[in-house]
Protein backbone atom coordinates (compact mmCIF):
# COMPACT_ATOMS: atom_id res chain seq x y z
CA UNK A 1 0.00 0.00 0.00
CA UNK A 2 1.31 3.28 -1.03
CA UNK A 3 2.48 5.77 1.93
CA UNK A 4 -0.09 8.41 1.71
CA UNK A 5 -3.07 6.34 0.49
CA UNK A 6 -5.51 3.39 1.53
CA UNK A 7 -8.11 1.97 0.31
CA UNK A 8 -12.15 2.27 1.72
CA UNK A 9 -16.17 1.84 0.84
CA UNK A 10 -18.01 4.88 -0.39
CA UNK A 11 -20.94 4.52 1.58
CA UNK A 12 -23.14 2.18 3.45
CA UNK A 13 -24.00 -0.94 1.90
CA UNK A 14 -25.35 -4.26 3.16
CA UNK A 15 -24.74 -7.70 2.60
CA UNK A 16 -26.27 -11.59 4.34
CA UNK A 17 -25.93 -15.36 5.15
CA UNK A 18 -28.14 -17.56 5.87
CA UNK A 19 -27.71 -21.44 7.55
CA UNK A 20 -29.75 -23.42 9.37
CA UNK A 21 -32.44 -20.98 10.37
CA UNK A 22 -30.37 -18.17 11.38
CA UNK A 23 -29.88 -15.36 9.56
CA UNK A 24 -26.74 -13.02 9.24
CA UNK A 25 -27.22 -9.19 7.84
CA UNK A 26 -23.68 -7.57 7.48
CA UNK A 27 -23.76 -3.81 7.63
CA UNK A 28 -20.39 -1.97 6.51
CA UNK A 29 -20.05 1.76 6.81
CA UNK A 30 -17.44 4.29 6.00
CA UNK A 31 -16.05 5.57 9.38
CA UNK A 32 -12.96 8.02 10.68
CA UNK A 33 -13.20 7.69 14.36
CA UNK A 34 -14.47 5.35 17.50
CA UNK A 35 -17.47 7.78 17.88
CA UNK A 36 -18.96 7.40 15.06
CA UNK A 37 -18.71 3.60 15.87
CA UNK A 38 -20.41 3.99 18.93
CA UNK A 39 -22.96 6.20 17.27
CA UNK A 40 -23.77 3.47 14.43
CA UNK A 41 -23.55 0.86 17.24
CA UNK A 42 -26.19 2.56 18.99
CA UNK A 43 -28.37 3.17 16.00
CA UNK A 44 -28.37 -0.83 15.09
CA UNK A 45 -29.00 -2.09 18.32
CA UNK A 46 -32.11 0.21 18.69
CA UNK A 47 -33.17 -0.98 14.79
CA UNK A 48 -32.47 -4.29 15.69
CA UNK A 49 -33.32 -4.48 18.87
CA UNK A 50 -34.68 -8.23 18.39
CA UNK A 51 -31.57 -9.89 17.28
CA UNK A 52 -29.24 -12.05 19.30
CA UNK A 53 -25.83 -10.57 18.63
CA UNK A 54 -24.27 -7.43 17.12
CA UNK A 55 -21.08 -8.17 16.27
CA UNK A 56 -18.45 -6.09 14.85
CA UNK A 57 -15.08 -4.88 13.91
CA UNK A 58 -13.68 -2.01 12.76
CA UNK A 59 -9.98 -0.13 11.37
CA UNK A 60 -9.42 3.27 11.67
CA UNK A 61 -6.72 5.57 11.19
CA UNK A 62 -4.04 4.65 8.21
CA UNK A 63 -1.27 6.71 9.74
CA UNK A 64 -1.63 5.03 13.21
CA UNK A 65 -4.18 2.12 12.57
CA UNK A 66 -6.84 1.46 15.25
CA UNK A 67 -8.76 -1.55 15.10
CA UNK A 68 -10.95 -3.95 17.53
CA UNK A 69 -13.43 -6.59 17.14
CA UNK A 70 -15.93 -7.60 19.56
CA UNK A 71 -17.84 -11.44 19.64
CA UNK A 72 -20.95 -9.73 21.36
CA UNK A 73 -21.51 -13.06 23.30
CA UNK A 74 -20.86 -15.58 20.32
CA UNK A 75 -18.57 -17.87 21.67
CA UNK A 76 -14.28 -15.99 21.67
CA UNK A 77 -12.98 -15.54 18.04
CA UNK A 78 -15.93 -17.01 16.23
CA UNK A 79 -17.84 -13.69 15.48
CA UNK A 80 -15.52 -10.41 15.74
CA UNK A 81 -12.52 -11.88 14.46
CA UNK A 82 -13.42 -13.43 11.31
CA UNK A 83 -15.20 -10.08 10.10
CA UNK A 84 -11.75 -8.48 11.09
CA UNK A 85 -9.81 -10.81 8.57
CA UNK A 86 -11.76 -9.36 6.02
CA UNK A 87 -10.58 -5.96 6.32
CA UNK A 88 -7.38 -7.44 6.53
CA UNK A 89 -7.73 -9.03 3.87
CA UNK A 90 -9.28 -6.41 1.17
CA UNK A 91 -6.90 -3.90 2.61
CA UNK A 92 -9.61 -1.84 3.92
CA UNK A 93 -9.40 0.69 6.06
CA UNK A 94 -11.53 3.36 7.90
CA UNK A 95 -14.57 0.89 8.05
CA UNK A 96 -16.77 -0.63 10.48
CA UNK A 97 -18.79 -4.05 9.96
CA UNK A 98 -21.53 -5.11 11.92
CA UNK A 99 -23.35 -8.16 11.82
CA UNK A 100 -26.76 -8.54 13.32
CA UNK A 101 -27.57 -12.47 13.76
CA UNK A 102 -31.06 -13.68 14.27
CA UNK A 103 -30.82 -17.30 15.93
CA UNK A 104 -32.43 -19.67 13.89
CA UNK A 105 -32.53 -22.29 16.60
CA UNK A 106 -30.13 -24.55 15.67
CA UNK A 107 -26.30 -23.97 17.04
CA UNK A 108 -24.01 -24.13 14.16
CA UNK A 109 -20.47 -24.15 16.33
CA UNK A 110 -17.53 -22.54 16.31
CA UNK A 111 -16.94 -22.94 12.59
CA UNK A 112 -20.30 -22.31 11.28
CA UNK A 113 -20.19 -19.66 12.69
CA UNK A 114 -16.35 -18.18 11.73
CA UNK A 115 -17.69 -19.26 7.82
CA UNK A 116 -21.14 -17.40 8.68
CA UNK A 117 -19.60 -14.38 9.58
CA UNK A 118 -16.75 -14.37 7.37
CA UNK A 119 -19.34 -14.81 4.32
CA UNK A 120 -21.72 -12.24 5.23
CA UNK A 121 -19.02 -9.67 5.71
CA UNK A 122 -17.60 -10.65 2.46
CA UNK A 123 -20.80 -10.63 0.54
CA UNK A 124 -21.04 -6.67 2.38
CA UNK A 125 -17.99 -6.02 1.11
CA UNK A 126 -18.30 -6.96 -2.39
CA UNK A 127 -21.96 -5.31 -2.62
CA UNK A 128 -19.40 -1.68 -1.45
CA UNK A 129 -17.88 0.68 -4.07
CA UNK A 130 -13.98 0.72 -3.02
CA UNK A 131 -12.56 3.63 -3.34
CA UNK A 132 -9.02 5.09 -2.88
CA UNK A 133 -8.15 7.86 -0.65
CA UNK A 134 -5.42 9.59 -0.02
CA UNK A 135 -3.87 10.81 3.59
CA UNK A 136 -3.02 14.87 3.04
CA UNK A 137 -1.46 17.57 4.69
CA UNK A 138 -2.45 21.57 4.71
CA UNK A 139 -0.22 24.24 4.44
CA UNK A 140 -0.88 27.62 6.01
CA UNK A 141 1.45 30.29 3.83
CA UNK A 142 1.27 33.82 4.52
CA UNK A 143 3.18 36.36 2.31
CA UNK A 144 2.96 40.16 1.60
CA UNK A 145 0.44 41.19 -1.25
CA UNK A 146 3.29 41.91 -3.97
CA UNK A 147 4.36 38.15 -3.95
CA UNK A 148 0.99 36.93 -4.56
CA UNK A 149 1.60 36.25 -8.00
CA UNK A 150 5.15 34.31 -7.93
CA UNK A 151 3.12 32.41 -4.80
CA UNK A 152 0.00 31.59 -6.98
CA UNK A 153 2.01 30.63 -10.06
CA UNK A 154 3.97 27.95 -7.80
CA UNK A 155 0.50 26.86 -6.31
CA UNK A 156 -0.78 26.48 -9.87
CA UNK A 157 2.03 24.45 -11.71
CA UNK A 158 2.53 22.58 -8.51
CA UNK A 159 -1.44 21.48 -9.27
CA UNK A 160 -2.20 22.29 -5.55
CA UNK A 161 -5.41 22.60 -4.36
CA UNK A 162 -6.40 25.61 -2.88
CA UNK A 163 -9.03 25.42 0.63
CA UNK A 164 -9.08 28.85 1.53
CA UNK A 165 -7.92 32.22 0.56
CA UNK A 166 -7.90 36.07 1.82
CA UNK A 167 -5.57 38.45 -0.04
CA UNK A 168 -5.38 42.09 1.66
CA UNK A 169 -2.29 43.93 2.42
CA UNK A 170 -0.68 40.52 4.36
CA UNK A 171 -1.85 37.86 2.21
CA UNK A 172 -2.97 34.31 3.32
CA UNK A 173 -3.32 30.97 1.76
CA UNK A 174 -4.20 27.29 3.02
CA UNK A 175 -3.26 24.74 0.28
CA UNK A 176 -3.61 20.53 0.66
CA UNK A 177 -1.09 18.43 -0.92
CA UNK A 178 -0.55 14.49 -0.21
CA UNK A 179 1.21 13.54 2.54
CA UNK A 180 4.17 11.71 -0.09
CA UNK A 181 4.55 15.47 -1.25
CA UNK A 182 5.06 17.28 2.22
CA UNK A 183 8.55 16.99 1.76
CA UNK A 184 9.17 18.40 -1.73
CA UNK A 185 6.39 21.40 -1.20
CA UNK A 186 8.21 22.62 1.93
CA UNK A 187 11.65 23.03 0.04
CA UNK A 188 9.87 24.51 -2.53
CA UNK A 189 8.07 27.20 -0.35
CA UNK A 190 11.56 27.98 1.81
CA UNK A 191 12.89 28.85 -1.66
CA UNK A 192 10.61 31.43 -1.71
CA UNK A 193 12.32 34.72 -0.33
CA UNK A 194 10.13 36.08 2.53
CA UNK A 195 7.15 33.45 2.46
CA UNK A 196 6.15 32.09 5.92
CA UNK A 197 4.12 29.03 6.70
CA UNK A 198 3.24 26.41 8.83
CA UNK A 199 1.95 22.60 8.77
CA UNK A 200 -1.07 22.57 9.95
CA UNK A 201 -1.71 19.38 12.58
CA UNK A 202 -5.00 18.22 10.61
CA UNK A 203 -4.74 16.05 7.66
Amino acid sequence: METDSFFTIESECEGSFKDRGSKFIAKVFPVETEEQVKEILTTLRKEYYDARHHCYAYRINPEDEQFRSNDDGEPSGSAGKPILNQLLSKELMNVLVVVIRYFGGTKLGVSGLINAYKTATLDAIENSKIVKRYIFRQIEVRFEYPQMNSVMRFVKEADIEVLDQNFDLNCVIKIQIKKSELEQIIFRLEEMREICFDVLINS
